[in-house]
């Protein structure tokens, strides 16, 4: 079996949590390179995996050994590293939000075509055994017709996850674009586009700056959606849950009642009209409050998919996807209006 080789680009808490440790489990994987602006963060990360430090990532892409790059940067650097890396010759699995606009996502799905390498996007809210699951009976028909649906993800902020703490690039809209709404708004529109089957079409939203101080982007958003098939539903995400972080999702059908991430004891459960209930027991949803202890599955999955050279289990299309919701909540937030998405 061939190594492969790669290279982290942002040596963060994403890095450092999900993505290295992920790397490091799996036996035909080598970490060869790191990259990070701050050059004793990027020289102390690469002494612990044995791999070569950069603080510049276009020096790092003339490695012409390595063979892939996971883009951990601020949001802002994921379509220029993401370009590069691609028009290096490497394969890329970038963080989500995948870009700061649609016409930054269509040049990094261009790049990847261009190149002939895979492109993914780090969306780890769809290998969660509980929204596999879900998607499966939704798709059977086991539930009717789905009427509607509420979601959310909050916490209490990133200064709790982030290396940088209450300084970090986060709260800095150069640097983040958008707050609450790229950093956990974009896990729910991906999840609920990916159990439901089918696009969202209109979006509601109010967007607010109004529980972080220090902060110019957004800490709480809710927003209304409709899907192609007329399904209307709720997504909140928050920066403000104090007390601790909620990740769940219920969705209102025909024959009964789904709930995934509910429940402290089942991961799904599913009251049906007649009034009998499955519960599943079907493992945790990876979460901060775990410290990044369960696995995401996300790397595992990248790496598969480059050796079998099968297609990116998330693709730039479908990261392009869920972004235009995000998009679309900022524009209705900012014109007050419903927004209609492309």
């Amino acid at each position: 079996m061939t190594t492969l080789k790669i290279a982290v680009v942002g040596c963060g808490s994403i890095a450092q949590f999900r993505h290295l440790p992920e790397y490091e489990a799996q036996s035909n994987v080598e970490i060869a390179a790191v990259c990070d602006i701050i050059e004793s963060r990027a020289s102390e990360i690469a002494e612990k995996y044995k791999a070569k430090a950069y603080t510049d990532y276009r020096e790092l892409l003339k490695e012409s050994a390595i063979d892939a790059v996971s883009v951990c940067t601020p949001n802002a650097l994921h379509a220029p590293v993401t370009i590069a890396s691609l028009e290096a010759g490497k394969h890329v699995l970038c963080e989500k939000p995948m870009a700061t606009s649609i016409k930054e996502a269509e040049e990094m799905i261009q790049a990847a075509e261009t190149a002939g390498k895979q492109l993914m996007i780090a969306h780890n809210q769809r290998f969660v055994p509980s929204h596999e699951k879900a998607r499966q009976l939704i798709a059977s028909g086991e539930l009717g017709k789905i009427y509607s649906f509420r979601t959310t993800f909050g916490h209490g902020g990133p200064e709790g996850w982030s290396v940088d703490g209450k300084d970090s690039w986060f709260f800095d809209k150069e640097k983040a674009f958008i707050g609450t709404m790229g950093d956990l708004g974009v896990h729910k529109t991906d999840l609920m586009r990916y159990i439901l089957g089918e696009e969202f079409v209109e979006v509601g939203a109010f967007v607010e700056t109004s529980a972080k101080e220090n902060s110019d982007v957004d800490d709480n958003a809710v927003c209304v959606l409709k899907t192609e098939s007329g399904t209307v539903g709720t997504l909140a995400a928050s920066w403000s849950y104090t007390a601790g972080e909620d990740n769940s999702t219920v969705i209102y059908a025909e024959k009964g009642i789904m709930r995934l991430e509910d429940d402290p004891d089942y991961s799904l459960i599913v009251q049906y009209e007649t009034g009998e209930a499955v519960k599943y027991q079907l493992g945790g949803i990876q979460s901060n409050d775990s410290g990044g202890q369960t696995s995401s599955d996300v790397i595992n999955r990248f790496t598969t998919s480059i050796e079998k050279s099968s297609t990116s289990p998330v693709s730039g299309d479908e990261g392009m996807k869920s972004l235009a919701v995000v998009l679309g909540a900022l524009k209705s937030n900012e014109t007050k209006t419903i927004v209609k998405i492309d």
